[in-house]
């Protein structure tokens, strides 16, 4: 029997910041299978995943998690004791691409582009930061997506600020060049790059508000680049996706500074699946419809490590 015909649990909801939008995505997926006459049921992941993961009777898992405990290798290292195969990135890329420190730490060593940073582990750090880095910075929690708890600090006290409000979601917290430039971001699906969306933000740049409660923020498909500029975009967040061992399906997030240098920001290693979702914005411009998207990446799932 073919993994689209088996059994398939959509695993969404999760206890992570992000819940909501994962409950979103997973509707979104699991309606897409039923219509594609695929035997699919949804699981809202709770605190007792394990549990849930055991009773329930399914062949496939589609991974709709968003954030930590679904993201970040959790649930996949799960679902390889129990034999099960999963969509996505596997316990060791999951766990990398979660962390955003840890991302960048791996495309600088492989000789990719992607702004200075530096991580805080307290408050006392902060004039280290003061004086190494120019104003305005990016205050981030390194283990949450979604731009959950990103801030763009001006100065000194607002850096203070941010710092505070970035403890709420994560004891760890970076600090990061700000890039002034256009944002790009860079879908891959079974190996390959798709369109480029060019992504212009209803705020000072492309937060949680401006991705999931703006109407303001626009999507520019195409996305406004040279052809071969393109190209080269999609070469770069294809390299990146691949040096993190990403596989299945993934989102490269870039800068293009004024000067038309990229720069790498953070991967995406379970995209949103939403109405207002990048991916199936970028398969759509490729004249692949959102069913057909969630199939393929269905037809992708397997065991990685055991």
């Amino acid at each position: 029997m073919s993994k689209s015909l088996s059994r398939v649990a959509v695993l969404m909801g999760g206890i992570s910041a992000e819940r909501e939008v994962s409950l979103k995505s997973g509707t979104a997926i699991l309606n897409a299978l039923l219509r594609s006459g695929v035997d699919a049921f949804g699981i809202d992941v709770q605190k007792n995943a394990v549990q849930q993961l055991l009773e329930a009777e399914f062949d496939v898992a589609f991974v709709a998690l968003h954030g930590r405990g679904g993201e970040d290798g959790c649930i996949q290292g799960v679902l390889e004791w129990l034999g099960k195969p999963y969509t996505g990135s596997g316990v060791m890329a999951s766990a990398i691409g979660m962390d955003k420190y840890k991302t960048k730490q791996v495309w600088s060593m492989g000789g990719l582009y992607t702004p200075k940073s530096t991580l805080l582990h307290s408050k006392e750090e902060l004039d280290r930061v003061c004086g190494t880095f120019t104003f305005p910075v990016m205050v981030k929690p390194i283990h949450e997506g979604s731009s959950i708890g990103i801030v763009k600090a001006k100065d000194q006290n607002e850096l203070i600020e941010a710092y505070q409000d970035a403890l709420q979601y994560d004891k760890l917290v970076m600090v990061e060049e700000f890039v002034k430039g256009n944002e790009y971001t860079v879908a891959v699906v079974s190996g390959e790059a798709l369109p480029v969306i060019g992504m212009v933000p209803s705020n000072d740049f492309y937060d949680y508000e401006a991705k999931y409660q703006s109407s303001g923020t626009v999507y520019n498909l195409p996305c406004g680049l040279e052809p071969a500029t393109e190209e080269r975009l999609k070469v770069l967040s294809k390299k990146a996706y691949e040096m993190i061992g990403c596989e299945g399906w993934g989102r490269v997030d870039v800068i293009v500074d004024d000067s038309g240098m990229p720069w790498l920001i953070e991967i995406n290693t379970c995209p949103g699946m939403t109405e207002r979702s990048l991916v199936p914005q970028a398969a759509k411009h490729a004249g692949t419809d959102f069913d057909t998207l969630v199939m393929s990446i269905l037809e992708t799932a397997s065991l990685k490590a055991l």
